[in-house]
């Protein structure tokens, strides 16, 4: 265990202010810190999902925020304790315009502690982020961790379902996905392509053999901590993206309705629950969908 030093609000400003709040908790962070944080200040974005930039375009000027996705792994749910998960890259770049200068300084100052990744192709990155989140949502209304949650085949089957649904949105909005390091675009298309029972093998083996402790999703660790999710801009997001380009999302409006029942109830769902919510009354899912 390694103990750092922590405060809970800037004291100064600083040549460069990292929000690593969720996306709904943004503009609370702003409004605490907001009188060191001038609309030039140099600011970087670490959050799931794709508005981030877009919010906090609101307070800074543009050209100043760098946007990042984190891919390494790590656990939050008791307050003061974060567990490192597994490794992975810290990538970056400019969601509104080229890389300049003040990517290589974030870089430079960040790469000390981090294997940092920098793109001029950050919003494409972060759309298919977007999906490698996407499972997320279903340990969180379960109440368990990743590794328990998918070693339930039909629950991954259910993923792989949730998966095919988002991606036809995207892919009919004519958003482009590009593929992140190590991760190719080709892996989530694959996966909602193929055949449902080999697509929710692969899910099962990947999410069971993430890490040796429990891995918990962002959405979940979040509402151990009775606080609201991040369930709106992920799975959220691509039901209001079908709504804007005249498509429909049914089944991941309901998982995001089951997700705000959760956090208001305090109350998680058996598998057996969730799988008769989402799948309607035949609760095993067999065969080829």
């Amino acid at each position: 265990m390694i103990s750092i030093p922590v405060a809970t609000r800037l004291d100064r400003e600083y040549d460069l202010t990292i929000f690593t709040v969720k996306t709904q908790d943004i503009e609370a962070a702003y409004q605490a810190n907001h009188q060191f944080l001038p609309t030039h200040a140099n600011i970087l974005s670490t959050q799931n999902g794709v508005q981030a930039d877009n919010i906090l375009s609101s307070h800074f000027e543009p050209e100043k925020i760098i946007s990042s996705i984190v891919m390494f792994g790590a656990t939050y749910v008791k307050p003061g304790e974060v567990t490192y998960n597994f490794p992975g890259d810290w990538i970056m770049g400019r969601p509104f315009g080229a890389n300049d200068t003040r990517v290589t300084d974030a870089e430079e100052i960040l790469s000390k502690a981090f294997p940092i990744y920098v793109t001029g192709e950050i919003a494409g990155m972060k759309w298919l982020k977007l999906f490698v989140n996407f499972n997320n949502c279903i340990p969180a209304l379960i109440g368990k961790s990743m590794q328990e949650t998918f070693s339930d085949m039909d629950l991954c089957k259910l993923s792989i379902l949730l998966l095919r649904e988002g991606v036809n949105v995207v892919e009919h909005a004519r958003i482009e996905l590009v593929s992140l390091p190590n991760f190719p675009v080709e892996k989530i298309k694959g996966l909602a392509v193929m055949p449902i029972e080999q697509a929710a093998g692969i899910m099962n083996k990947t999410l069971t053999g993430l890490s040796k402790e429990p891995l918990y999703g962002s959405i979940l660790q979040s509402i151990l901590r009775k606080k609201d999710s991040e369930i709106d801009f992920i799975n959220g997001e691509v039901v209001l993206l079908a709504g804007n380009t005249g498509m429909k999302a049914p089944l991941n409006r309901k998982v995001v309705d089951l997700v705000h029942r959760v956090e208001r109830e305090g109350k998680f769902l058996t598998a057996e629950e969730i799988k008769k919510e989402l799948m309607g009354e035949p609760v095993t899912i067999k065969g080829k969908i």
